[in-house]
């Protein structure tokens, strides 16, 4: 099975407050690479001092980390944004702390979209489709399930140490994000409305959150990762006594995923390129 994209460490960690967007952010410093190594592995990390690095990564999720966007919600482009794989190195100037998903546009994800049009002469626009979404429902109002808890983490307090440029390590460094794996879901210190985020990535339809929780909340979910050849998220029988993405969903959280059809925003590829080695 290809290794998810697992984006956490430095990158999971966030502010809680909104801050201002700054529609100037930018790159001092940039280099883009095509990487060639055939390893099917690539991560993205957000780090301190305004550097971002990008190894070995397919243009498509830097794409939809750049928009906020998940994969479903990016339309169109050649085939080789599925297939060519990159390295990026770049810094900004200062040391611009990330935004809590949700709460606004990070500085980095700004100027990372500002890259892409400038290296990859990248341009998109924004329309609404109709298309098949979940809607995230507690099956029991009021009950969560037994991994599903409020956080107890002070993820304001880990972003602020980030930010004077301590790295927190250890068995009691907080966990504020999420990361995805074969068959695990990570998830801390962040509110339902992401919840219902991290799940679309698997489930792979647009998940609006109805449950009504509030606050921030923890889970690790355990599920039976994905057979070749099984759509994202299903639910294919095996030998072990795991249960499939959406069974674990109700069974560990206490949630359920219901069909249902909605206005999804989607950013349409109109032109790309690819990008000179630096």
């Amino acid at each position: 099975m290809r290794r998810l994209l697992l984006i956490a460490g430095a990158i999971a960690l966030v502010t809680i407050a909104a801050r201002a967007q700054d529609t100037n952010a930018t790159f001092e410093v940039a280099t883009v690479k095509a990487n060639t190594s055939g390893d099917n592995n690539g991560m993205l990390q957000r780090q301190p001092g305004g550097r971002l690095t990008a190894t070995n990564m397919l243009l498509r999720p830097m794409i939809t980390w750049a928009y906020q966007l998940a994969g479903y919600q990016l339309v169109g482009g050649p085939s080789w944004v599925e297939s060519a794989r990159y390295d990026v190195v770049a810094k900004m100037d200062g040391n611009p702390l990330a935004v809590a998903p949700g709460a606004g546009i990070d500085p980095m994800q700004l100027a990372m979209r500002g890259l892409l049009a400038e290296r990859f002469k990248l341009k998109v626009h924004h329309e609404m489709r109709e298309m098949d979404i979940y809607a995230l429902v507690m099956i029991k109002p009021d009950t969560p399930g037994p991994k599903l808890r409020p956080t107890t983490e002070d993820c304001a307090a880990a972003a602020a140490a980030m930010a004077r440029g301590a790295r927190p390590t250890g068995p009691k460094a907080p966990f504020c994000g999420s990361s995805i794996g074969p068959g695990t879901i990570k998830f801390g210190g962040l509110p339902a409305s992401q919840i219902a985020t991290t799940l679309a990535i698997l489930a792979g339809r647009f998940v609006t959150d109805r449950t009504g929780l509030a606050g921030s909340w923890d889970f690790d979910l355990s599920f039976a990762p994905e057979q070749r050849g099984q759509a994202p998220g299903g639910n294919t029988p095996n030998d072990s006594d795991v249960p499939g993405f959406f069974t674990a969903i109700q069974e560990q959280l206490g949630l359920k995923l219901e069909a249902t059809k909605g206005p999804v925003d989607v950013v349409v590829i109109d032109n790309i390129e690819h990008p000179k080695d630096d």
